[in-house]
């Protein structure tokens, strides 16, 4: 399989949730192909969280632009926000940095 193939696999979709004007997260951006690419590395570049469900950004995709999620999909939404929910950009990093300081300690002490 080539890159150019695996590229069009893929499917992004972005969602906004403002309950002061939706009942449900809205999608704001949605694509395939090249426009997935673009919407995950504006996120990341823009520190927001990025979540990998291949079957649900396929459901997702073949929404519309604005449209609120449907109550099918709320408890996977609902299981995303709360694996956010600890999210602090750069965290991974971070940890295993403290990881490797550690084991260094631990040989230092041996």
């Amino acid at each position: 399989m080539s890159e150019f193939d695996d590229l069009m696999r893929q499917k992004a979709v972005a969602l906004k949730y403002n309950p002061e004007k939706n009942g449900a997260p809205v999608i704001v951006a949605s694509g395939m192909g090249y426009m997935a690419e673009r919407i995950t590395e504006t996120a990341m570049e823009a520190g927001v969280p990025v979540y990998e469900d291949d079957s649900l950004a396929t459901l997702l995709t073949q929404l519309k632009l604005g449209a609120e999620i449907p109550r099918e999909l709320y408890q996977a939404i609902v299981e995303i926000y709360i694996y956010f929910l600890g999210y602090v950009p750069g965290q991974e990093e971070m940890e295993e940095a403290l990881e490797g300081e550690e084991a260094i300690q631990e040989e230092e002490e041996q």
